[in-house]
């Protein structure tokens, strides 16, 4: 990204996207419709961002991850994933719409590597690869392992439609965090 900061032509220009988003697929959307939206010229636009995937990797570190590092430097796990499936599900319909795109520039491949840099900044995997079996198990592939179940959960339920309560999915994650993960790489001998 040419900006990791905030400024005001980020968020007028993401709030464009978004609001386009609520009636019009985002792969469908251009950039001279964001900018006409957001009231700038198309020059404004790259200016910022390099196109409207990277845009929407913005708005997805921005409103999901930025506001949740001081809980998670905190050991407030559970209160940042509510944070964040909370903030999803007030901006539900671009979640929704965000979901639907595919391949490279995907909701879900931006997703994963926004968890996967949390869970590599906050989350002790080495200490969790450090119990691990089997040598190849390594930091890397257990952050990888949690970033994608966490990813994929994620996911699941906004195509789902958010039905189940942002309180159990929160509850879900936690689960990932702390039991799975030691069951699979921790030794189940006794040893």
């Amino acid at each position: 990204m040419n900006n990791q900061s905030q400024n005001a032509i980020d968020i007028v220009l993401a709030e464009s996207l978004k609001e386009l988003a609520i009636t019009k697929p985002i792969d469908k959307i251009t950039i001279k419709e964001i900018t006409d939206k957001a009231g700038v010229i198309r020059p404004t636009f790259y200016n910022h961002f390099q196109d409207k995937y990277e845009l929407l990797e913005w708005i997805t570190e921005n409103e999901l991850f930025v506001p949740v590092e001081p809980l998670l430097s905190n050991g407030m796990l559970k209160e940042c994933i509510t944070f964040m499936l909370t903030t999803m599900e007030k901006e539900k319909e671009f979640y929704k719409r965000a979901v639907q795109l595919e391949g490279q520039n995907s909701f879900n491949e931006i997703f994963n590597r926004c968890v996967a840099k949390a869970v590599t900044k906050y989350i002790d995997v080495e200490a969790i690869a450090s119990v691990a079996d089997y040598k190849w198990l390594n930091k890397e592939l257990v952050a990888d392992f949690l970033a994608h179940s966490i990813s994929w959960v994620t996911i699941q339920w906004l195509i789902k439609g958010m039905k189940v309560p942002v309180e159990e999915l929160a509850d879900v994650y936690i689960r990932i965090f702390r039991s799975p993960i030691s069951v699979v790489v921790g030794n189940t001998n006794g040893k």
